[in-house]
């Protein structure tokens, strides 16, 4: 390139030409070809195997909403149900700051010690907004994160029904194929994800705090009614009182309450999971359930509501997805809505057109 300032009007005067920019993308950077999708049977035997690497990668797939991906999950999960139902499956819930995660460290440590393996499905919520989420669980159960009998799950939520992820229930039966004998599904707190968490779970156990205003007055009733054991936290030091208290305000008002439908009484208990007090004795209430509901037959009647309650669920998540993704009905339905805005329409019958169209299409 000529500059003027190195013409002979401008002795003494000179440029230099500068040095060659670098090349933006690094010249050594050899871009690695992605993994060709294993097979199902592939990924089964891996499963079958403990292989915690393959059972990643299948509840990865689990989780995708890729139609080729959910075409391998499925066949992987009709393969993997001969092998699952042999594991305790704990729902555990409670209020954000109850200690949920700290308590799973903790908990999950003492069922390690008894020669059991765990898989921990931890529900993260995913944001409305940007629809990302965290998963950071890991980072808040230390402990049992570096234990290798371990295997510690965070799934977005991903604006399913109360923040519960849409395949948490298949990913069990992969978990309990690998040989995790107990399974503990942590929810985002207290709210409409317990029910279905509920739904999937053989104990329910609800986390609360004590010495933060009316124990009672931030619980639903239908929680209540749903857990088959409370337990207080952070029943160390100057709350020890107060947790005492709590448990006795909780005990009364379950009193309250009809009868269960397994028969079992839930127990109250108070324990601390960050000073690993009194756990032994949460877990010897849940041991003392599942040799009840074993004995009455509750155990197996439930298992066999929740896979009728899953199946009926199932079918309205494709019903959902079938409508919405119709270019017929997606079209129809951006000219409702236009109509609705402008006053020309209500919205009953605008629903009602859009559903006569639907139907018209599929009747026989």
């Amino acid at each position: 390139m000529q500059h003027i300032e190195n013409s002979s009007e401008y002795n003494g005067l000179t440029v230099n030409s500068g040095v060659a920019q670098p090349p933006s993308v690094n010249p050594y950077l050899t871009r690695r070809k992605r993994r060709p999708l294993p097979s199902a049977g592939e990924l089964v035997e891996g499963i079958l195997k403990g292989d915690v690497t393959t059972l990643a990668r299948a509840v990865t797939l689990v989780e995708s909403l890729s139609a080729d991906h959910q075409a391998i999950a499925q066949e992987v999960i009709e393969k993997c149900l001969p092998h699952s139902g042999n594991s305790r499956r704990i729902g555990i819930t409670g209020v954000p700051g109850a200690g949920k995660s700290t308590s799973i460290d903790v908990f999950g440590l003492h069922v390690l010690k008894q020669g059991g393996k765990l898989a921990v499905l931890a529900i993260d919520p995913s944001s409305e907004r940007t629809k990302g989420s965290i998963l950071g669980d890991k980072t808040r159960m230390e402990k049992l994160s570096l234990e290798a009998d371990a295997f510690i799950r965070p799934s977005p939520s991903a604006g399913s029904l109360g923040g519960v992820a849409r395949k948490t229930r298949e990913t069990i039966v992969l978990c309990e194929a690998a040989g995790y004998n107990n399974i503990f599904v942590e929810t985002v707190g207290v709210g409409q994800s317990e029910t279905a968490v509920h739904s999937m779970v053989d104990f329910f156990l609800l986390i609360q705090l004590a010495g933060t205003g009316d124990e009672l007055q931030g619980i639903k009733r239908g929680i209540m009614e749903m857990a088959d054991g409370i337990v207080i936290n952070k029943a160390d030091g100057d709350n020890i009182s107060r947790a005492q208290l709590a448990k006795a305000q909780f005990t009364s008002a379950l009193h309250l309450f009809p009868p269960t439908t397994s028969g079992w009484m839930p127990e109250v208990l108070t324990y601390s999971g960050y000073y690993e007090l009194g756990i032994d004795e949460v877990w010897a209430m849940i041991d003392r359930y599942f040799a009840f509901v074993k004995r009455t037959g509750y155990f197996e009647q439930k298992r066999a509501e929740q896979s009728r309650y899953w199946m009926r669920e199932t079918i309205d998540e494709q019903l959902r997805r079938h409508f919405y993704q119709n270019p017929e009905i997606e079209k129809m339905i951006a000219e409702k809505e236009r109509r609705v805005l402008a006053n020309e329409q209500s919205s009953f019958t605008a629903a009602k057109d859009i559903l006569d169209l639907y139907f018209g299409r599929f009747r026989e």
